[in-house]
């Protein structure tokens, strides 16, 4: 099993290596793609050094498995060349999610839509895949109207660029911005670039993907995604109006058994996820779950999550092994 990680030295990148790592991947070589300027650099995975190779070389290998996180003209070229010769395409990217000709993945949802002839599978948004392991079990059960997200994202969603900036605000030195104000001491609510409806290209993948993930467009979101300066994981402040009632200890026990979510909630004695503990972890955290009593079938609920790995990589991951395990690949 050859298995190419696409943008291998990027923040995504070098998650994935780790990620690849800690699950005891089955990989019988590891192929690092990255940037002309980063090809002959070595990258070390478990007791081995492999070589950084660029794309052209990385498709005339064959990989069985390319995971790709490069962004997405990368992807928009690259991919296709890959699958032409027989490669299945993981991609991190905003690419091919809205594409009607490919999936949409997050394995504990939708994963059993997968087959050989899929190609190119799509990764959602960190932020979507966080909101949608939590909407998932609820819709089943009392079948969700509306939703109203607010977002509280960490800086390492715009990557490299945006830690050296607060980095340098810290510590008071001048340094290249990623954003168009300071981001220490502060909160933007500009995640992505403008629309022409007013919302961020952030806010409506969170409207356009839940809709595609779970396969039903009666599911309506709004969203407001706000920049904030942490490191550890993306916070969602979500209400939901549901089609049903519900009672709170229901909710809390649905949750508690979907695979892949914690539920941390216990106010009286200071339970509640934050970013600062779901940094580094692989699960979906989910606590201050109450009714909201400003209308009926209404509930409130705060989901936290490491943007990087089950918002990023270790949903490609996983997607990858459920390939492997189903025998797709």
């Amino acid at each position: 099993m050859k298995v190419a990680v696409v943008g291998a030295t990027g923040m995504v990148g070098n998650v994935m290596l780790k990620v690849l790592e800690e699950r005891n991947f089955p990989l019988s070589e590891l192929i690092p793609v990255a940037s002309e300027r980063s090809v002959g650099k070595k990258i070390k995975f478990g007791e081995k050094e492999f070589e950084v190779v660029g794309l052209e070389t990385a498709v005339a290998m064959k990989p069985e498995i390319a995971l790709f996180s490069a962004g997405g003209d990368t992807s928009l070229k690259w991919a296709p060349k890959f699958a032409e010769v027989g490669t299945t395409v993981i991609d991190n990217s905003s690419a091919w999610r809205m594409n009607p000709e490919h999936k949409l993945v997050i394995p504990e949802i939708n994963a059993s839509l997968l087959d050989k002839s899929d190609k190119i599978i799509a990764n959602p948004n960190c932020s979507t895949i966080q909101l949608l392991m939590a909407l998932k079990p609820l819709h089943d059960n009392y079948g969700i109207k509306r939703v109203v997200v607010s977002t509280y994202q960490s800086i390492t969603g715009t990557g490299v660029k945006a830690v050296q900036q607060l980095e340098n605000e810290y510590s008071g030195e001048n340094g290249e911005m990623a954003y168009p104000y300071p981001i220490h001491r502060n909160a933007l609510p500009h995640c992505d670039v403008f629309q022409d409806n007013g919302y961020t290209k952030e806010e409506m993948k969170l409207t356009n993907e839940t809709k595609k993930i779970l396969g039903d467009d009666s599911v309506n979101v709004t969203a407001t995604a706000i920049r904030i300066p942490v490191v550890g994981g993306h916070s969602e402040s979500v209400n939901i109006e549901f089609s049903k009632d519900f009672e709170e200890a229901d909710v809390r026990k649905i949750l508690s058994e979907f695979p892949g979510i914690t539920v941390q909630d216990n106010p009286g004695v200071n339970t509640y996820p934050m970013p600062i503990y779901a940094e580094g972890k692989d699960d979906v955290f989910v606590g201050r779950i109450r009714r909201d009593h400003s209308q009926p079938n209404t509930l409130n609920m705060w989901i936290v999550a490491d943007n990087l790995r089950k918002g990023a990589a270790t949903n490609a991951v996983q997607i990858a092994e459920y390939l492997i395990e189903h025998k797709i690949v």
